[in-house]
């Protein structure tokens, strides 16, 4: 249909006007259509009203006629004289009416037949006045003269009635098709309307659950220029915008993370340091007059303290780092470890940090990202467990009948109110005092673990610790096109 598309790239609210117009005008026409036929009806009936008194004068006109001839009286005959001059003064009413529907043959054919009847009438009672005897001619003559007013008058009745019917039979016609039309345009309206309507409000709710879950998509475009079209540059411009500013909080609770860490690293390099320094002072101290073995023992003792500074920068260096998002195999203990020394100076001296981790767990993983969902996991134990003495414990399994690994991550703080537990990985929950905690850190862990096709819950008793329990694949799962490495779903709720 050529207004097909044209209609399409029309704004919605052009649309409604144009289907307001077009009802209008359809409405106005078939009004037009329904008036002009009821009103035609209205004359009708007011014809076949006066058709039936017509009919009705001419039945007394013959009743008195008959009385006239069986006794003769005047009476009788005035009468009769009377009904015609009132059928005349009907047939004048009715011309008018007859010209217009067409009956000007049938009007001219009752008038003659009257006046003829009228002829034939005052002609036997001039004979009868007179004393004569009228002839059975022209007695059959008056009385069929009668019988043919009558047969017109009901010819014409009937005549009209069907018409009448024929206008109400074309007039139901008429509503029931215009009901079809309406309601088929009707729909076709709202369909076009509504369903590009509905399927961008569905698209746009697939959307907003998408960006629930850490996933920042962007709406295609549909190429019209309407609302809808609007709404949804709108909403890809606030898709963009959060995943800025998601990003943005990202980095601030990934600094904030290094920080903390920051502190104990540089409390954990104290060691090497000293170590080396004392180890050169001992050979400055010693010099020239120092045992080779010896010498070497301390050399030795500074290349391997040398190495162990190295490697805590090293790991600290690793986790700042920022890098695109990429599933390598790697052995799941390492990552433990390595998130393990980066907490370690953390730990107060009461708390054991366990672990219990298949060396030949290799699973497919981003390295960073994982070891950032342990750190924050461990960081939260810790905030968690308030005694003096507490566990932290990481384990792992193989469920192959699933495909996955099942990881673990218990400790024995405070535990988690069973109405805060459905919350905690939505982003900005926490339930830490104000000033303590953003909100983020399990809401990226959740974030994280999705990245990976993974899955964490949490189970736990208040007073008695939480675990969190991650399941990740144990083969490379299916990355989606449109994630990248800033949608780490970095959400959090400590």
């Amino acid at each position: 249909m050529p207004l097909s598309k044209p209609f399409l790239h029309m704004n919605i609210r052009r649309r409604v006007l144009l289907g307001m117009l077009l009802s209008v005008l359809a409405v106005g026409l078939i009004g037009t259509f329904s008036y002009h036929s009821l009103a035609q009806i209205e004359r009708k009936m007011g014809f076949v009203e006066i058709i039936d008194d017509l009919g009705n004068t001419i039945l007394e006109i013959r009743r008195y006629e008959k009385n006239y001839m069986l006794y003769g009286h005047q009476e009788d005959y005035d009468e009769s004289r009377s009904y015609a001059a009132n059928a005349h003064d009907i047939l004048v009413r009715l011309e008018g009416n007859a010209a217009e529907f067409g009956l000007s043959q049938e009007h001219a054919s009752l008038k003659s037949t009257l006046t003829a009847y009228e002829s034939h009438s005052e002609w036997l009672y001039v004979t009868q006045s007179n004393g004569g005897s009228p002839p059975p001619a022209e007695l059959e003559r008056l009385r069929d003269a009668g019988k043919h007013l009558v047969d017109l008058s009901q010819s014409l009745v009937i005549h009209e009635r069907a018409r009448i019917l024929t206008i109400v039979q074309s007039l139901k016609r008429q509503l029931l098709f215009s009901v079809v039309v309406f309601l088929a345009l009707g729909g076709g309206f709202l369909f076009v309307l509504g369903h590009r309507t509905i399927l961008a409000l569905r698209r746009i709710e697939q959307a907003t659950r998408e960006i629930a879950k850490g996933r920042f998509t962007l709406l295609a475009a549909s190429g019209s220029d309407d609302e809808v079209e609007r709404v949804v540059g709108a909403f890809n411009h606030m898709t963009a915008e959060l995943q800025k500013r998601q990003d943005q909080l990202v980095r601030e609770k990934k600094l904030s993370s290094i920080g903390v860490l920051t502190s104990g690293v540089a409390h954990q390099l104290n060691n090497p340091l000293n170590n080396i320094s004392t180890s050169c002072q001992i050979l400055m101290e010693e010099a020239g007059d120092c045992d080779p073995a010896f010498s070497t023992k301390l050399l030795r003792n500074i290349d391997q303290e040398v190495a162990r500074a190295r490697d805590i920068v090293k790991g600290l260096l690793e986790f700042s780092r920022a890098k695109e998002f990429e599933l390598k195999p790697t052995a799941l203990a390492d990552v433990v470890e390595r998130s393990v020394r980066l907490v370690s100076s953390q730990v107060p001296a009461g708390v054991e940090l366990l672990r219990d981790v298949p060396p030949d767990l290799v699973l497919p993983m981003d390295a960073q990202r994982l070891q950032e969902v342990f750190i924050n996991l461990f960081i939260n134990a810790l905030q968690a467990i308030k005694a003096p003495e507490g566990r932290i414990a990481v384990s792992a399994r193989r469920d192959p009948e699933r495909g996955q690994a099942v990881i673990t991550v218990s400790d024995s703080g405070l535990g988690i109110n069973p109405e805060d537990q459905a919350r905690i990985f939505d982003p900005f929950f926490t339930t830490k005092e104000v000033g303590k905690g953003t909100g983020l850190g399990l809401s990226i862990v959740f974030g994280i673990v999705e990245q990976h096709q993974g899955e964490i819950t949490v189970e736990s008793t208040p007073g008695k610790g939480a675990s969190f329990i991650l399941r990740l694949p144990l083969t490379t799962p299916a990355v989606p096109d449109d994630q990248n490495d800033d949608q780490n779903g970095d959400r959090d709720g400590a």
